[in-house]
């Protein structure tokens, strides 16, 4: 196996610690793409729903099943409600954001007051957790809900880590429930792309089969 051959390109490096934060915010949310968004309910100790989009966010593993997304702070260096309420509650919904939602997904990226619920700002509809006292986006194709496992804060860094518990998947995206496989295309996720306002979907996909050891060698030429 061989690399398609092509001029020899020339690198910059960029010390981080060299750099401000907006300035590492640009250069890593350009080149790790496309991130998907974690669109994150939580309850409020007043029981009002909180809703915040988030494209820091990843899935870590399946045995248990983990997410780990990163809310931040605000300007002023407090923490989101987000965070405030996972850490009272220590639960939360990430609904998946498929295309037709993105447009009201990014108004609820709107710096609304402390205590203003964004779902109902935005007329969308919540349906009830079947997990956790999260409602989840009764319109989202699929809900995770979870149990926060840990948070870790590393300087301004919050990443808050959780269990999947159960899965809501709408039933159109199921191609075979006993085998548990996913028509992955069929819900229409969207990602983002570098920073703000920049995104891409997620149908553009291509294959590429794995292969055994056995057949690598099978491949490559003495």
């Amino acid at each position: 196996m061989s690399l398609p051959a092509s001029p020899s390109p020339e690198f910059r490096h960029f010390d981080f610690a060299a750099l401000s934060a907006a300035e590492r915010y640009k250069l890593v949310t350009g080149v790790v793409v496309p991130r998907p968004i974690a669109w994150v309910t939580t309850l409020g100790a007043d029981g009002h729903v909180n809703l915040a989009p988030y494209s820091f966010f990843g899935l870590m593993g399946s045995d248990p099943a983990v997410v780990a997304f990163a809310p931040g702070d605000r300007v002023d260096g407090t923490p989101k409600d987000t965070a405030l309420n996972i850490a009272a509650g220590g639960e939360f919904t990430v609904n998946l954001v498929s295309a037709d939602l993105a447009p009201v997904m990014n108004a609820t990226a709107t710096d609304f007051p402390h205590g203003v619920g964004e779902p109902e700002s935005v007329g969308l509809p919540l349906a009830p957790g079947l997990r956790v006292r999260v409602p989840r986006v009764a319109a989202s194709p699929a809900a995770l809900e979870c149990r926060e496992v840990q948070t870790v804060l590393i300087g301004r860094t919050r990443v808050i880590l959780g269990e999947v518990l159960g899965l809501t998947l709408r039933a159109d995206a199921l191609l075979d429930e006993g085998k548990m496989y996913v028509d992955t295309a069929a819900l229409d996720l969207v990602g983002r792309m570098g920073g703000r306002g920049t995104y891409t979907r997620t149908r553009d996909t291509f294959t590429i089969d794995r292969i055994s050891y056995a057949q690598w060698q099978a491949r490559t030429p003495e």
